[in-house]
């Protein structure tokens, strides 16, 4: 038996029920593995909440790290004793699971676990989104909302390195001074200020190349404000709550623009993907081009406390749960 955080019904952080589940043996082409620490994302809050819907019940969490314990038949990739992550792969808040062996990513030395659950998902997302969706060039100027959180902290300094101009959001002058220190060039409170006005003023009216937006409907009609002509909106997440666009007219009103929503899925649909990503995350840390902030760590069975403060916007970093 291995203790797991399940989901029997959709809701808020309450339905999130610490119980005892049994671990299977691995079977062919699977691994188990003993985690050490697990990552927090608001995909998670939108598995539990029903925003995207999973068959009940089921073990909510979606990345983590730990170590090798046994192999089923035919695999080679890993072996027992070695460190190892994922993200992407439900069923990650558990002391034990078994994985398709081919999702799991090596850990480098220099790494430690906690360091890679809490940075895996978040800065995979941050990899696609400056490499991928809109390749950040040296001399362009990005806006990123929620610039404190997890995955904003990797991905402005990030591309900070690559040369950019980096304007972040965020809410309060703590988060403020934080995201200042990760690579922002520009801060500006989203709760007391325009933020559209801001970046115009900073941009001197041209707007930004590029906004990469994990906020969703609160900040989705100031974006496309922010943006110059033919610029990209990344909506990448759904923190207040899905966007939608009733009038594709108004990216023609604004500027010709482009609107764009990844997912990792579809960026990382091989081993070879999540290799190439995951390597570029750990030598990004490895180099000092980004560090990874910690916010809170929390014991498994007090997730609960976990999922209301990130909802409630009451974190900055990244959130990892102790098995």
């Amino acid at each position: 038996m291995t203790r797991v955080i399940a989901v029997h019904n959709t809701g808020g952080p309450d339905v999130l029920t610490p119980e005892d589940w049994p671990v299977e043996a691995p079977g062919p082409g699977q691994a188990r593995i003993r985690q050490t620490a697990i990552g927090l994302n608001f995909i998670d809050t939108y598995q539990r909440s029903g925003l995207y819907p999973m068959t009940l019940p089921f073990v909510a969490g979606n990345e983590a790290a730990g170590v090798v314990e046994a192999v089923g038949e035919g695999v080679d990739i890993v072996k027992p004793g070695d460190r190892v992550c994922y993200q992407g792969v439900a069923g990650a808040y558990a002391a034990e699971r078994v994985i398709d062996a081919d999702r799991l990513i090596p850990i480098p030395d220099g790494i430690d676990d906690k360091t890679a659950a809490a940075v895996l998902l978040k800065g995979q997302t941050a990899f696609y989104l400056l490499f991928k969706t809109w390749p950040v060039q040296a001399g362009e100027t990005i806006l990123w909302h929620a610039a404190a959180g997890g995955t904003g902290l990797i991905a402005t300094q990030w591309a900070k390195a690559l040369g950019a101009t980096v304007i972040g959001t965020a809410g309060g002058a703590e988060k403020l001074a934080l995201a200042k220190a990760h690579g922002c060039d520009h801060v500006i409170d989203y709760r007391t200020e325009d933020f559209a006005a801001g970046v115009k003023e900073i941009t001197g009216g041209r707007g930004v190349d590029v906004v990469y937006d994990g906020v969703g409907k609160a900040t989705f009609e100031g974006s496309l404000d922010c943006l110059r002509p033919r610029g990209l909106l990344a909506s990448f997440g759904n923190a207040s709550g899905p966007v939608a666009i009733p009038d594709l007219g108004v990216l023609a009103r604004k500027g010709s623009l482009y609107v764009t929503r990844p997912t990792g899925a579809h960026y990382f649909p091989t081993r070879e993907d999540r290799l190439e990503s995951g390597k570029a995350v750990f030598d990004a840390i490895l180099s000092g081009s980004v560090k990874v902030e910690i916010g809170r760590t929390y014991p498994l069975d007090a997730v609960a406390d976990a999922h209301t403060a990130l909802e409630g916007r009451e974190t900055t970093g990244s959130i990892v749960l102790l098995p």
